[in-house]
């Protein structure tokens, strides 16, 4: 018998979208299942995240009338990450591999196909991985160079051009739920799990309705979310800059040493200042840096729940 698949979509006020994102997941799912490459107990469950529209409904009615829609609905917004996982979870006790995808049908359905070719070929994590970023404005595709650069000398894992379109067989995903932790960053924690991998590359769309749920505020929020999850360099940084300034002020002072001895010294007020003001402000970063780590323990240690389900179809 074939292995079951579950497609899970995290969906927040996708009601412009969904339709679409159901009928071509479904038409995707049903030949699949004709072609033997999944068995015909696979499911796409849809995740609603505190959506504030009418996604939960559509999300009803489609369960209703196609046998393959399976929901979940959180009791508030989680954010995309944690939605994702929550649908991991409930769909890892009776998938034997699991494709995750979001709504916005952005990414390449098809590719799901060849996805489940690889798992067959015995890959336990098969990721999408985007063949270019013509469809992102100039501002988003070299943000987006500059996170992954970034992450890479960091020293963090991270497959380049790889958002969340990803499959996981079982056990890979059974390994990822391990990982206990409230910050979640799938696209750092997934290489961690380890297990055999591949990609397959795709050219990614435009939206196919609605607008994006990931603004300028949240890119930067979810790039620092990545970087002090899986980094501790920002604090060794620290640490170096207050060495070399140290150092600085060592040779700074024996100027000023030299310059006394020999009566040179000019009375004035302005290198103080933006002294003052430069080391202040370095100052300043070093505690936000401090502070952002320090957050992250403050919520890991109260060890709150990351979803709370309110319904199940």
């Amino acid at each position: 018998m074939s292995d079951v698949l579950t497609i899970v979509v995290p969906c927040y006020n996708e009601e412009e979208v969904l339709p679409e994102t159901i009928a071509r997941l479904t038409d995707l799912t049903k030949a699949m299942i004709q072609e033997r490459l999944i068995s015909e107990q696979s499911t796409i469950l849809l995740v609603d995240d505190g959506s504030k529209d009418k996604t939960w409904e559509l999300i009803e009615q489609f369960s209703q009338t196609n046998p393959l829609i399976h929901g979940l609905k959180l009791s508030r917004n989680a954010g995309h990450q944690n939605a994702l996982m929550a649908g991991l979870t409930v769909a890892v006790e009776s998938a034997d591999l699991l494709v995750s995808i979001d709504a916005d049908l952005q990414d390449d359905c098809n590719c799901i196909r060849s996805f489940v070719e690889e798992y067959h070929k015995g890959f336990d994590i098969v990721y999408g991985v985007r063949s270019n970023r013509d469809s992102d404005t100039f501002f988003k595709r070299n943000t987006a160079l500059a996170f992954y650069q970034l992450m890479k000398k960091l020293g963090v894992d991270m497959v380049y051009n790889h958002a969340d379109f990803r499959l996981m067989s079982k056990r890979a995903v059974e390994a990822l739920c391990q990982f206990d932790e409230v910050n979640l960053f799938l696209r750092g924690l997934v290489p961690l799990v380890g297990f055999s991998s591949t990609q397959v590359t795709y050219a990614r769309a435009e939206r196919f309705a609605g607008t994006s749920k990931y603004p300028f505020k949240k890119m930067l929020k979810f790039a620092l979310e990545g970087i002090t999850s899986f980094s501790v360099k920002p604090l060794r940084l620290i640490t170096s800059l207050g060495c070399t300034i140290s150092f600085i002020s060592i040779l700074a002072a024996l100027y000023a040493l030299i310059s006394k001895l020999f009566g040179s010294t000019v009375q004035g007020w302005t290198s103080l200042i933006l002294s003052i003001w430069f080391l202040g402000g370095l100052q300043l970063i070093g505690m936000g840096i401090l502070g952002e780590y320090i957050g992250k323990l403050y919520q890991e240690v109260k060890h709150r729940p990351k979803f709370i389900i309110e319904k199940k179809l």
